[in-house]
């Protein structure tokens, strides 16, 4: 069972992050109004893919890999991604001078496949259903060297939990964010550090409609496998893990769902608007606060997570405008 990371290990992963210069400090910044019938005030943006690696795994890797004893990291460093986990992995590999390989999905985007390999790692893609075999079956324990759980392990969610503590501290009076949601890890440490905040601040989880996977496990109340189609989103999973749901249904406040329509006007507007390139994931937040209304969310925060999306898939959202 996956427990909310207490307040002491956030602060030592804050501490631990300040040290590190391959993860900033990003900046919230306000989404530009974009017209009259479109009240976008009181929305901000984390903008995470101002990461040097282009999201905010960065945080959550870097700081489960400088816990590691350097005997441990001279194993081969090893986990399982859609893409972002796996070059935050190759990042922090280079930086401690040893190996790393992932285990992702034969789907993976061609550019996300590619930044991969250039931070070093060893891309190793099998069929989905494959990935999720070595997921449920514990098949990591078979590996020489440490193996990152992206979802569950208690340094990476810290890792994530300074996110939503520079968040806090940014914009003092914030009362709703939106997190995307893929496996979970992400939502487990920003909810973690909501726990902690000396005021209520509402976690707003938001999912893709190809693969509602959370939105039908707190329905059902409990884990609850869903079909999953194809989305310009590529963290999507189809069930929670057991170990982490009952955090996640502890901190979640309420889930939406966001068709591939909205996702890709999300994609579009931040290009437009703020000349910044995000992948669908990354936009999932804000694709999910623009369709709650103002009065209903409040000021609020858009973890704008990710930027790697394939310059044919941007210019054919562009295109399609």
């Amino acid at each position: 069972m996956v427990e909310p990371v207490p307040a002491d290990a956030i602060e030592a992963a804050v501490r631990d992050l300040a040290t590190r210069s391959q993860v900033r400090r990003t900046p919230c910044i306000p989404l530009r109004r974009l017209g009259p019938t479109r009240d976008v005030e009181a929305i901000h943006l984390k903008l995470e893919t101002l990461q040097e690696v282009g999201s905010f795994k960065a945080r959550g890797v870097f700081h489960w890999v400088g816990q590691l004893e350097p005997a441990a990291r001279a194993l081969g460093l090893c986990t399982h991604s859609a893409g972002n986990t796996a070059q935050a992995l190759g990042q922090a590999a280079r930086h401690f001078g040893c190996p790393a390989r992932t285990l992702l999905p034969d789907s993976t985007p061609a550019g996300k496949l590619e930044a991969i390999r250039g931070y070093g790692v060893e891309p190793v893609p099998v069929p989905f259903e494959e990935l999720l075999d070595h997921v449920f079956s514990a098949g990591w324990e078979n590996e020489p060297g440490p193996y990152l759980n992206p979802w569950a392990d208690p340094a990476m969610l810290a890792g994530n939990a300074t996110l939503g503590r520079e968040v806090l501290s940014d914009l003092p009076g914030v009362e709703t964010i939106f997190v995307p949601v893929g496996g979970g890890g992400l939502v487990a440490g920003i909810g973690s550090a909501l726990l902690c905040a000396p005021w209520r601040v509402r976690l707003v989880a938001v999912q893709p409609a190809s693969c509602p996977a959370l939105a039908a496990a707190l329905e059902a109340g409990k884990p609850t496998w869903v079909d999953m189609g194809p989305s310009l989103s590529d963290i999507s999973f189809p069930v929670v893990v057991d170990e982490l749901f009952p955090l996640l249904q502890r901190v979640v406040d309420d889930v939406v769902v966001v068709s591939e329509a909205e996702l890709e006007d999300a994609v579009r507007l931040l290009a437009e608007h703020h000349d910044l390139i995000v992948e669908g994931a990354g936009a999932l937040a804000l694709a999910g606060a623009l369709r709650v209304p103002a009065e209903d969310r409040g000021p609020s925060v858009c973890l704008v997570t990710g930027g790697s999306l394939d310059m044919p898939v941007l210019a054919r959202i562009l295109g399609d405008a």
